[in-house]
């Protein structure tokens, strides 16, 4: 069976460093970083007491007040980055065969404020359990691709892969194998993550996976640099439309790129920590290399997992230069986690948008606030540090991994005639 191409026509984005693409990719081709102190509650008593918000998000201008209520935000940001996808791809819903339109969305936690403020309301009551009526619909995390089918009527596969940090890049190889395999002609794809909340970060620091640089929030997120201390927690969403390519030039549909490639794998090693050779990210790009049927030394430019953690960034890039050999000096490696911080469960949607943006715009963007060599990380490695670097991208690798050592990884190309 012949597998059909698969291509990317529409992209959304609502980001801690813009609120749209245009504003998004801004946000990354000038460094700027989204995080700042935390606005949502009272921090007082937190480790950290920082993050990486959205910023003038008002759900008011998206939603009514009832739907807005029946809400959680990170389904709120899930509607609204996928209708600006759906827009941007000019799809006629009146006129697409909406049986074969599907929606695969990822979130590793879904409506965990949702969650949260439901049991500190019953808890602080008398005892009887008076939740809102909303509250479980509200906390699911498959509540966003149901809302967004229901929204635009499509009526193809319709669910939430939860993979942790690799939840959307599980959603965007989901989707990618959809419609290779014929069953569908597109498929709203991406993630999206609110879980800067009492609970989400006093859950990380109990863990001891977030910065505490207090001192200085907006340098806090420095992939790759000795002075790193955890990550920085983020929120946001990013959705793609993904087409057959006959079917999106059927329609004379804008064409972003194609997707060549998808690949997993698991370290099989630790709930959280990465396996310290990098045995599981060298599996994975070399399974995404091999489902993309390209070489190694195709590859122009690779946004790393870089969340800022101490084991986790050197273990990829040990994986990237025992995969890439002595192509690796040749690639732009960034880490776009320095400015937007880690988004969880969108983390891989919003960085597969930043790849698919730095091939558009022949520039990569940098990784931001490195100041302090690590003398682990090989130093003949271009890690795009502070500066926006300008080059030809004809093939982008995305990868994105999470806690109990899911692996994914998606290749971009530019596309062919």
């Amino acid at each position: 069976m012949e597998l059909k191409r698969v291509v990317v026509t529409g992209l959304g984005a609502l980001t801690p460093i813009g609120n749209n693409i245009q504003e998004y990719w801004d946000g990354l081709k000038n460094g700027r970083s989204g995080c700042a102190p935390i606005t949502y509650f009272d921090t007082e008593k937190f480790k950290t007491k920082f993050a990486c918000e959205i910023k003038n998000f008002d759900p008011l201008q998206h939603f009514d007040r009832k739907e807005a209520r029946k809400l959680d935000r990170f389904a709120q940001y899930a509607m609204v980055s996928s209708t600006e996808a759906i827009d941007d791809a000019g799809i006629d819903l009146d006129s697409v065969d909406k049986f074969r339109v599907g929606v695969i969305w990822g979130a590793g936690i879904g409506g965990i404020e949702t969650f949260q403020d439901e049991v500190i309301n019953f808890q602080e009551g008398d005892g009887t359990p008076r939740f809102n009526p909303f509250f479980i619909p509200k906390m699911i995390a498959d509540i966003a691709p149901g809302n967004i089918s229901i929204k635009h009527g499509f009526m193809g596969p319709n669910y939430t892969t939860v993979s942790a940090c690799a939840s959307s890049a599980n959603a965007m190889i989901d989707a990618l194998n959809y419609i290779r395999l014929g069953t569908c002609d597109i498929i709203v794809t991406g993630g999206s993550e609110a879980a800067v909340t009492k609970a989400g970060v006093g859950g990380f620091n109990a863990m001891h996976a977030l910065s505490t640089l207090n001192e200085s929030p907006e340098t806090a997120s420095r992939p790759f640099d000795a002075t790193r201390d955890g990550f920085v927690l983020g929120e946001g969403a990013g959705a793609l439309i993904l087409e057959e390519y006959e079917h999106a030039k059927a329609r004379g549909a804008k064409i972003y790129c194609e997707v060549i490639g998808g690949g997993m794998s698991s370290d099989a090693y630790h709930m959280t920590a990465p396996h310290p050779d990098g045995i599981g990210v060298e599996r994975v790009m070399l399974n995404c290399l091999k489902d993309a049927g390209i070489d190694a030394s195709e590859v122009d430019a690779i946004n790393t997992h870089g969340t800022s953690t101490p084991l986790g960034d050197v273990a990829e890039l040990k994986a990237i230069s025992a995969i890439f050999g002595k192509h690796a000096n040749t690639i732009n490696i960034n880490s776009t986690k320095s400015m937007t911080g880690h988004l969880l469960g969108a983390a891989g949607a919003i960085e597969a948008i930043a790849s698919i943006l730095a091939m558009q715009n022949s520039m990569v963007p940098p990784t931001i606030n490195h100041t302090t060599v690590d003398e682990n990380i090989d130093p003949s490695l271009n890690l795009t540090l502070n500066k926006a670097q300008e080059r030809e991208v004809n093939v982008a690798m995305s990868n994105t991994f999470g806690f109990g050592g899911h692996n994914a990884c998606v290749l971009f190309k530019k596309i062919d005639a």
